[in-house]
């Protein structure tokens, strides 16, 4: 069986080395919170504005401020800031958390042609930086994709290298 990590880099064109670059750097303290929130916000707003209802669709259950709050918190402890998702939610899990959605090839494309725009509209994040959270946002998107698979398996280990910080941790995906 084909590994999580290998069809994300097969499906989105980005190896691991250049997936886990941000882990090369500490972009938390490059940008700041201020940078995240931003950045997270410019997503939601063309989000919950997207002209394809399938994908509106998919958010549609959640509140725009609360999604916000998660993903920017998010992406500050992945990227090397403070635990502010983990201490509010919990382990992130994130294939175990995308599980309710539809994450399709389709879903994951839209998504990142709305996480590019918001990066592209976030003047503050140097060409660098986007470079290294463009190639983490496009693996991980596939690697959800891939995780969607292993919905069947319920007791299957799953490497967790996206939601960890700095080490290969395994969760289970529940």
């Amino acid at each position: 069986m084909q590994s999580l990590q290998s069809k994300a880099s097969e499906w989105s064109g980005v190896d691991l080395a250049d997936a886990f670059a941000i882990d090369n750097t500490n972009l938390f303290q490059k940008l700041g919170l201020q940078t995240f929130i931003n950045l997270s916000t410019n997503f939601y707003n063309r989000v919950y504005d997207d002209e394809e209802e399938w994908f509106r669709s998919i958010f549609a259950n959640s509140k725009k401020e609360d999604a916000i709050q998660n993903q920017y918190e998010f992406f500050a402890q992945r990227m090397g800031g403070p635990s502010l998702y983990s201490q509010r939610r919990g382990h992130p899990a994130l294939i175990a958390r995308h599980r309710p959605f539809p994450v399709t090839h389709q879903a994951a494309e839209r998504w990142l042609h709305h996480m590019q725009q918001a990066l592209d509209g976030t003047p503050e994040i140097d060409a660098d930086s986007k470079v290294k959270m463009t190639n983490f946002f496009r693996h991980t998107a596939f690697f959800l994709v891939a995780g969607d698979e292993l919905k069947k398996n319920q007791n299957q280990q799953v490497p967790c290298k996206h939601a960890a910080s700095s080490s290969h941790q395994t969760c289970k995906n529940q």
